[in-house]
């Protein structure tokens, strides 16, 4: 078994606070610098928990000089007190051990915690980290101003009617503290504070991002919230959900949301609206994703942005008629290239498609037969073959469609070779910028292409199991059916994979291919599961049929378009 350290973590959670040993600090210096040659001339220190003192420790300290006269005029302690005290170097081994499991409080914490670490550098002493709270801090995050319009330790001993007043000496002023930091810990309990983390939380909280009375009383919503990954829904008064997110570690998310770290205004006007928070734990974070899309889908929450519409994507493909031509559609058909975020977007690379295929680009209707109208433009330019005129039969025609198909299914990509070499011609010619707007347009539609193409590849496999390392020794196991999640589970450091894969298979859910290139499937879910499966170690151990991708398809262009393209380019 592991041996515990015993020094705390701030990543630790729940901590009660009546479990807490706190060792309160207070140093006596020759001036305010640690790095500007001052040096420490008394400690104080005094260890507590659960209210108790259980010990002292407090000692002069020769600064190895002088002790200024102001300093004197204020502390009492002159040059003579400390000439026969220990050095600073002989005292700390004793200070860091005292201070060995605890949490360090001070009043101007950063101050003495600041000298302590400035000493332990200077004279070879590994400085523990240990979490540090700041009596000031929290007094000024726990008091109004009318009640405490200073927070420094004489006003606040002052206001508290300590037993021990301050005097500028290290183990007066460090018990007076102590005394201070039990008051003040009195008053955080109606703040829904029970905990050391959310105590270090509370004290670093600043003003402008301060939770409210009514925000921090919220954090009893959490207490029930599991340490596990999963999802996490926040519920308003009407049962209604308000926001639905994912986690590695639901309890520790949740508590988040009542800390200062959530800043977003619209978070914590719905914090303010929650009334319950429910959770679905997972197996793995893969699963939570995967279960977040869904209900996010499902109850539309307005407090998410992302997510809301996963079946609003629109496809670029073509019509069917004697003469197709290439149409935007938010139905995905079968052969369809996308998907794509906008119809602005599908719209943009609709022209793209036809500087790489010779399909017409108008849009009217022309019958078998062909039509009267006379040729267009692009006919004397050589992009078009004219059926509008008569001038082109649909056996004529069928090749540029059928390129249009190979194209997407990745079957061919002389497409593609041809833009490139008009690229290349452009730029022989000293035509700079045409060549490099039609290499941009060129990039564009081949990150297109690649996209459709890996998700189409894998939205059409029966079945496909993957196991990825859960970096704890075993590993974290999905099987996708049609592109979607049909099951998960772990298989634990020490538990044989191979039965809790086969296991996952007998129970997985049975998923029927829809129509369209994903079969059915929402695109950000095949998204994920690619990004998956294609990234973090992820292993495959059964793909029914062969996972593969079209060997003449855009993802052997992805160099090029990275090379290519002045921008940011996502082949996910």
């Amino acid at each position: 078994m592991p041996v515990r350290s015993p020094q705390l973590s701030f990543d630790e959670l729940g901590t009660p606070l009546r479990e807490v040993t706190f060792v309160v600090l207070d140093l006596e210096t020759t001036g305010g610098s640690a790095n500007g040659g001052d040096a420490i001339t008394e400690v104080g220190a005094v260890k507590v928990r659960g209210g108790e003192r259980i010990g002292e420790l407090d000692t002069l300290v020769d600064p190895g000089t002088g002790v200024p006269p102001g300093i004197v005029a204020l502390t009492g302690i002159t040059s003579a007190m400390t000439a026969g005290a220990p050095r600073i170097e002989a005292v700390l081994p004793t200070l860091l051990e005292f201070l060995r499991g605890a949490v360090l409080v001070a009043h101007n914490a950063p101050f003495d915690s600041g000298f302590l670490r400035a000493a332990c550098e200077r004279h070879g002493q590994v400085w523990p980290r240990p979490p540090v709270l700041c009596t000031a801090r929290l007094a000024r995050a726990v008091l109004p101003r009318d009640e405490a319009p200073s927070v420094r330790l004489g006003a606040l001993a002052q206001l508290f009617g300590t037993a021990t007043r301050p005097t500028h000496r290290a183990l007066a002023d460090a018990r007076a503290t102590v005394e201070v930091l039990h008051r003040l810990l009195e008053r955080v309990g109606n703040l829904g504070v029970q905990s050391l983390e959310e105590l270090l939380a509370l004290a670093k909280e600043s003003a402008p991002h301060r939770p409210t009375q009514q925000q921090r009383q919220k954090r009893v919503l959490a207490q029930r919230v599991p340490s596990a990954p999963g999802v996490y829904l926040f519920r308003g008064h009407g049962d209604e959900v308000l926001y639905v997110g994912t986690s590695g570690d639901l309890q520790r998310r949740v508590r988040s949301y009542f800390t200062a770290g959530e800043r977003r205004r619209k978070v914590r006007d719905m914090v303010s609206l929650a009334e319950r928070v429910d959770t679905v734990v997972c197996a793995h974070a893969l699963e939570a994703s995967v279960r977040e899309l869904q209900l996010i889908a499902a109850h539309q929450p307005r407090y998410n942005r992302r997510s809301r519409r996963p079946h609003h994507t629109w496809w670029i493909t073509p019509t069917v008629e004697a003469f197709p031509r290439l149409s935007v559609v938010n139905s995905p058909r079968e052969g369809a290239l996308g998907p794509f975020s906008s119809r602005q977007a599908a719209a943009a690379a609709v022209d793209t498609v036809l500087d790489a295929v010779p399909l017409r680009p108008c849009t009217q209707r022309i019958p078998a037969s062909g039509a009267s109208a006379s040729p267009c433009a692009l006919y004397e330019l050589g992009r078009c073959g004219a059926p509008c005129a008569g001038l082109q039969t649909p056996q004529e025609y069928a090749p540029a469609v059928t390129a249009l198909h190979d194209l997407v299914a990745g079957r061919d990509d002389a497409a593609l070779r041809t833009m490139a070499d008009e690229v290349d011609a452009l730029a022989a010619r000293e035509r700079f910028e045409a060549a490099a707007r039609l290499r941009d347009r060129l990039a564009v539609l081949v990150v297109g292409l690649a996209r459709s193409q890996r998700l189409t590849a894998l939205a059409a496999l029966p079945e496909l199991v993957g196991a990825r390392p859960d970096g704890r020794g075993g590993w974290e196991v999905a099987v996708l059916r049609y592109g979607r999640l049909a099951a998960a589970g772990v298989a634990r450091r020490g538990t044989p994979p191979m039965p809790v894969i086969d296991a996952l298979r007998l129970g997985a859910q049975t998923i029927l291919p829809g129509p369209g290139p994903l079969h059915g499937a929402p695109v950000e879910e095949v998204r994920l599961l690619h990004r998956w499966l294609s990234t973090g170690g992820t292993r495959l151990v059964v793909s029914e049929p062969a996972w593969t991708e079209p060997a003449r398809g855009a993802g052997g262009w992805g160099g090029w378009a990275e090379r290519a393209r002045p921008v940011e380019v996502d082949l996910d």
